[in-house]
């Protein structure tokens, strides 16, 4: 697949970030968005670290400058369903509304950004018909909660999995899917990676779980410069929205681009015994549990790209360590969803061919999660325990 530079030069970084966090003359935005306004200049001016909302905004901005189209909808995306984005704002005395990327745009009409009604199967269907007619924009839709897409399951089956293989037609679409287990129930936790993992076939659709702010740059700048189309779904978090952990510097948004692996710099390969794989939000939660236990003996290495799997660049990381060291894929769903079966139907007990491979989950579950928080603290830490028992 061709991998276009994503990069973007500081200068156009602070240009952008500035115009879209500056409201225009007579625009009195909430005293709290204001404070978020004022960081996003601070991120621009290189002062303070990406977080994921900046540097959205920041993939956005480049991409209307340089004259893509974007279009996003889904319940709640122009503030972010978690405060976050701040696309559009309210002016905090009359309620008119500005859109600051319109104000960077080549053109402020190729700026659509809408909060649409809780009809998932409508709106997902709406937009993947716009994208198909729309193959050089930026077309999003984004579930409020991750588990959102059920409503819109048979869209995803009968068209944005499978069109390519029936009808030849190509789709840019992007699906942006909060996921990851905060203990705050079964309807909130998952948007079930297992069931676009098992419709990855052929190099249909891409599935995505990225882990710091300036990952998440790069793939939105990958997805629109490429020159060929595939449907993007990207595992989005909550949590690490704010954490200074998953932040980026400026000059990750230069001089970076999207790695489907993320290796351990942190560590002395010589001295692991012990490599933990997995994706999304519990990395951070593995690499803290590695602290407080002060074991060196422990590598993490992070799968940002499920599919298509990258076997040759998690092939190169794993070179690094010796083949004696034990394997473990670490997730924090239930044995029988998360990425755990598309795993073990690829490589079986050996990954790659070479390494004895086994699996670190919650047990199996009708439901994606447990309704008690106090349960879920329970099921977390005992994941964490398990990652770093000795054998």
């Amino acid at each position: 697949a061709d991998s276009p530079p994503t990069g973007v030069s500081r200068e156009v970084l602070k240009k952008v970030m500035l115009t879209m966090s500056t409201p225009p003359a007579g625009f009195t935005p909430h005293p709290k968005v204001e404070a978020v306004l004022k960081a996003r200049r601070e991120m621009g001016n290189g002062d303070a670290l990406f977080d994921w909302g900046g540097a959205e905004m920041a993939a956005f901005g480049t991409l209307v400058a340089e004259g893509t189209r974007l279009r996003f909808s889904g319940q709640d995306v122009r503030r972010g369903t978690f405060s976050h984005r701040h696309a559009g704002l309210h002016d905090n005395r009359d309620g008119h509304v500005w859109i600051g990327l319109q104000d960077i745009a080549a053109r402020p009409d190729i700026v659509d950004i809408y909060n649409s009604p809780l009809s998932e199967v409508g709106v997902l269907g709406f937009e993947y018909g716009y994208s198909l007619d729309c193959p050089d924009g930026l077309v999003i839709w984004e579930a409020q909660f991750g588990d959102f897409v059920n409503v819109a399951q048979v869209i995803i089956d009968q068209f944005i999995a499978s069109a390519e293989d029936k009808w030849k037609r190509l789709s840019g679409l992007v699906m942006l899917l909060p996921h990851g287990m905060e203990g705050a129930g079964p309807e909130h936790s998952s948007a079930r990676l297992e069931r676009f993992l098992a419709m990855g076939a052929e190099d249909n659709i891409q599935v995505t779980n990225p882990t710091t702010a300036s990952q998440y740059f790069h793939l939105l700048r990958r997805q629109t410069l490429r020159w060929w189309k595939k449907p993007l779904v990207v595992m989005t978090p909550k949590s690490l929205l704010r954490s200074k952990d998953a932040s980026s510097p400026i000059n990750e948004l230069v001089d970076g681009t999207f790695h489907e692996v993320l290796g351990d710099t942190t560590v002395n390969p010589e001295k692991v015994t012990r490599v933990l794989l997995t994706s999304g939000k519990l990395y951070y939660e593995l690499a803290a549990q590695r602290d407080s236990l002060k074991r060196d003996d422990v590598a993490i290495i992070r799968i940002e790209q499920l599919y298509p799997f990258p076997a040759q660049q998690l092939e190169a990381e794993l070179g690094r360590y010796s083949e004696k060291a034990s394997l473990f894929w670490v997730q924090e769903e239930p044995r029988n969803m998360g990425a755990w079966g598309f795993l073990r139907t690829r490589f079986g007990e050996r990954l790659l061919d070479r390494y004895p491979f086994r699996g670190i989950t919650r047990p199996e579950g009708a439901s994606p999660a447990t309704g008690s928080a106090t349960s879920h603290k329970i099921e977390q830490q005992n994941i964490l325990k398990q990652a770093f028992e000795l054998e």
